[in-house]
């Protein structure tokens, strides 16, 4: 299994200083982060796209070529890439040039995103968001796999023999999560093309994300891809840890109750037991984790979002030490623990270009006999 952190890059006033970092800050916490990331032995970093305050995330190649320069290892990837607001050309351009620069050390995550106002920002309409989806991915599809492209849909001009460039690296397309929290039609899709699927698996009870995967993991036999097993499934999930359990708990409660996104509604109480939050120590985080398995099977990558709500940039990298130190490594044991034969690992360019050069020596010896 591949883990990793993943990051909204919001710009959200610490509750308990009133003091709200600078963009540059902000910017500048996530390479740290990242860079920690790295440190302490993760293997994923993603970052979201948003174009409107108070996020700051709204070039990720940029910022992940950055970081790219600065590491070795790490993962780099997208807790969101708008494929609805995006012209699809543009991403099949960045993402093949950032996965050149970073040696192959690139995927991404497919979505829609959750802000209204950016559709007609970018010329586009919100009540299209699924068609635009479906549409501008297919065509992202065979940019990315056809050196030479006619194509033509409803909302982008048409192509006539175009090539995007750069072609991907080995001619090996980076690796796409299709991001979703509540809609089938995004696991259909992804199931469709053979990809990944990631549940954002924050918000929802399990049995919402059961029901998601679920669907997601039939579809994918469905159309030939393999058994249900081995389709290629993602989770999120939001940790606070201490390493005494009421200590969590009181430290995060102001940065919970006035967060962004479920702050002013239900208690951190209710939520982390409704919601795969988990706030306490590292074991009661490795127990909330495992439990995942118990909904969505043995699945590929996880990723923890830790630096949300405003929390100072010292306590998430003292997460990150707790995380990478005390509480992975449990965690890479642990789910290794009577993992089927037949679940595939973790999608890399690596295994992508292996698998690639294996199925051309196949086409050729059976075009030989």
């Amino acid at each position: 299994m591949q883990f990793g952190i993943f990051s909204v890059g919001d710009v959200t006033p610490d509750p308990t200083t009133g003091r709200t970092p600078t963009e540059r800050e902000r910017i500048k916490a996530m390479v740290a982060i990242a860079l920690k990331a790295e440190e302490v032995g993760l293997d994923v970093f993603a970052t979201g796209e948003h174009h409107n305050p108070p996020f700051v995330p709204s070039s990720p190649t940029t910022m992940l070529g950055y970081i790219a320069a600065r590491t070795e290892r790490l993962l780099l990837s997208t807790s969101t890439t708008l494929i609805t607001t995006n012209d699809p050309v543009k991403i099949a351009e960045d993402y093949a040039m950032l996965q050149h620069l970073a040696d192959g050390r690139v995927d991404l995550m497919m979505g829609r995103g959750n802000t209204g106002p950016v559709y007609p920002w970018f010329g586009q309409d919100i009540r299209q968001g699924i068609n635009l989806a479906i549409e501008n991915y297919a065509l992202l599809h065979r940019l990315w796999r056809e050196d030479v492209v006619d194509w033509e849909g409803r909302f982008r001009t048409p192509l006539q023999g175009f090539t995007s460039t750069p072609r991907p690296l080995d001619g090996v397309p980076p690796f796409v999560w299709h991001g979703s929290i509540r809609s089938p039609e995004i696991a259909e899709q992804a199931a469709y093309y053979g990809d990944g699927f990631f549940h954002n698996n924050i918000f929802w009870p399990a049995d919402h994300t059961k029901r998601m995967v679920e669907l997601y993991r039939s579809r994918y036999a469905h159309y030939g891809h393999g058994t249900p097993e081995q389709a290629i499934v993602g989770l999120g999930g939001q940790v606070f840890m201490r390493k005494n359990s009421q200590d969590a708990v009181r430290e995060f409660r102001p940065y919970f109750d006035v967060a962004p996104v479920y702050g002013h509604g239900p208690s951190l109480e209710e939520f982390t037991a409704q919601t795969p939050l988990t706030v306490g120590s590292p074991q009661q985080v490795i127990e909330k984790t495992l439990s995942f398995r118990d909904y969505a099977g043995d699945y590929q990558r996880q990723l923890f979002l830790m630096d949300h709500a405003g929390l100072p940039l010292k306590t998430v990298l003292e997460q990150l030490d707790l995380l990478g130190e005390e509480v992975v490594p449990v965690l890479r044991k642990e789910f290794a623990k009577n993992r089927p034969a037949g679940v595939p690992e973790a999608p890399t360019h690596a295994s992508l270009l292996g698998a690639a050069r294996k199925g051309a020596d196949a086409d050729r010896e059976g075009a030989r006999t």
